[in-house]
């Protein structure tokens, strides 16, 4: 079956779905955009079991030229399947979650959700430099539209400054790709991972792909469209949003700037760092004096995100593995935060925190559910988060303890704000009567939230299922990163990394002496 073109049968699934939604009325437009990400969830599964673990790189291979050295060439490696695994998942819920909340438009709605399905996939399997961009940025339209047409109040200004934000990054990716295509003399992805681009022009295709690629995470300080995004997205807006979109960025960095451009790798890592630790601290700092439970949940994202970059620049297998989990579980439980919040949106109309109080009482298994995503959110053991930020931590910990004890007083922070949030809205008094008569969870929304606590579950007691088929990929990417590898805390403080070849040499000298 690997000969089959799987990936563009799950591309085209939610094409012709969309397609069929804008001609279709509101009734009919749900149920095709249900079915649709339905049987994409099924080809994804059907993918994971047929990916050998043990074999090629690149497995799923389509390859059909088109014109002038373009080509329609798409693959995977265990990295993308993975991160197809989430998109696949999180897209059934996003529609559930817009059942009943979006009532105008809904044809046309529901079209932009599945184009983003097309979109995304197509980031993760193209194997084509200019291929990865066209859908890297089509990306933005669904998601502006989405924003724009069915967003809050201040949705034009929210749509706008994502727009702008993730355009003007990518403007330099773009140059960048167009001198790596004229200098390698190919535009196919595998090829460029292993060749060696000149040390001094690394630098700067390193920071063009870092402009676009530090706004997806996002990275501090260009994070600030996030929040306004999340708060004026609709529900499944700010699902698809962090659970995916923001993946982008991480997966950025792991396909590109790291294997392509090792040596500027190293010699930035000091630079992610310092930003890394301003954004776990600064931003948890601000999340815990917000008022708006979209915006406190926006800002922990850009925190869990943090914890991301730091994990990819430590170099070595732990960092690398763990980063990736963190994605993982970062999209699951992110995704299950802000559906919770829309849940109880959509009763009361409000996400402002004081408004709620005591929902334990007459929402208990609301309550029960959230609880077990605000205690996956911290790093709770047994759930996904605390294997994602213990591999991050013990792999940025080999590279820097300073940098590991900066990032790690982001758990304690996010056991802060996160646990003040669920006291207030679950636990307490009563104090609005309209809060204290909302009916509790109904069939629709008890089957989204059991749907994603079980796979946060499933990774924080066996996460072997979601590293294996990885761990080959990451070994390879972590040979590549050996030549550049940076050694301890002086030389990333000094900002002037060194290869660990060199510092073999260094200490042959001195047992010499």
């Amino acid at each position: 079956m690997t000969s089959f073109p799987i990936l563009s049968l799950m591309m085209l699934v939610p094409l012709v779905g969309a397609l069929a939604c804008l001609f279709s009325d509101a009734k009919m437009a749900r149920t095709i955009a249900l079915a649709a990400t339905l049987v994409d969830l099924l080809l994804g599964l059907f993918l994971w079991s047929a990916y050998d673990v043990g074999g090629a790189q690149w497995q799923f291979v389509e390859k059909v030229p088109l014109f002038s050295g373009f080509s329609w060439a798409l693959g995977i490696d265990g990295i993308a399947l993975m991160l197809i695994e989430l998109t696949v998942f999180l897209m059934p819920v996003c529609i559930g979650a817009s059942w009943l909340s979006v009532e105008k438009r809904v044809g046309e709605y529901m079209a932009a959700f599945l184009m983003m399905e097309v979109l995304i996939m197509g980031v993760f399997t193209a194997q084509d430099l200019f291929l990865f961009y066209i859908f890297f940025e089509a990306g933005l339209i669904p998601m502006y539209l989405i924003i724009g047409i069915w967003g809050g109040a201040d949705r034009i200004y929210a749509s706008y400054k994502f727009f702008l934000y993730t355009l003007l990054g990518s403007v330099l990716m773009l140059i960048a790709m167009l001198w790596m295509a004229n200098e390698a003399g190919t535009t196919d992805v595998p090829t460029l991972m292993a060749y060696n681009f000149p040390v001094a022009a690394q630098k700067w295709l390193w920071l063009a792909f870092f402009a676009s690629f530090a706004v997806k995470m996002p990275m501090w300080p260009v994070h600030t469209w996030l929040p306004d995004a999340h708060v004026q997205a609709p529900t499944a807006g700010s699902v698809l949003l962090a659970g995916v979109l923001l993946k982008m960025g991480g997966y950025g960095f792991i396909r590109f700037s790291l294997p392509m451009f090792p040596e500027a790798s190293a010699d930035f890592a000091w630079l992610i760092f310092v930003l890394s630790m301003v954004a776990v601290v600064a931003t948890s700092l601000i999340a815990l004096v917000q008022n708006d439970m979209k915006k406190l949940i926006a800002y922990s994202s850009v925190a869990h995100m943090a914890i991301v970059t730091v994990g990819l620049f430590a170099f070595n297998v732990q960092g690398l593995e763990g980063s990736m989990i963190v994605m993982l579980s970062h999209g699951l439980v992110s995704g299950a935060l802000f559906l919770s919040v829309g849940i109880i949106y959509d009763r009361l109309h409000t996400r402002e925190i004081d408004r709620y109080g005591g929902l334990s009482i007459n929402m208990p298994k609301y309550a029960l559910f959230f609880l077990f995503f605000t205690m996956a959110s911290i790093g709770l053991p047994a759930t996904s988060g605390f294997v994602g930020e213990f591999l991050s931590l013990s792999g940025i910990y080999q590279m820097s303890s300073w940098v590991a004890f900066v990032c790690g007083t982001g758990v304690i922070l996010g056991a802060g704000y996160m646990l003040y949030l669920y006291r207030r809205v679950a636990f307490g008094d009563q104090k609005n009567a309209d809060a204290a008569a909302m009916p509790d969870l109904d069939l629709r929304e008890l089957a989204m939230v059991v749907a994603l606590a079980l796979p946060v579950l499933w990774m924080g007691i066996y996460p072997e299922s979601f590293l294996a088929p990885m761990r080959k990929d990451i070994a390879a990417l972590d040979a590549r990163l050996a030549q550049a590898r940076p050694q301890g805390d002086a030389r990333l403080t000094a900002g002037k990394p060194k290869p660990a070849a060199a510092d073999h040499t260094e200490h042959a000298a001195e047992g010499a002496h």
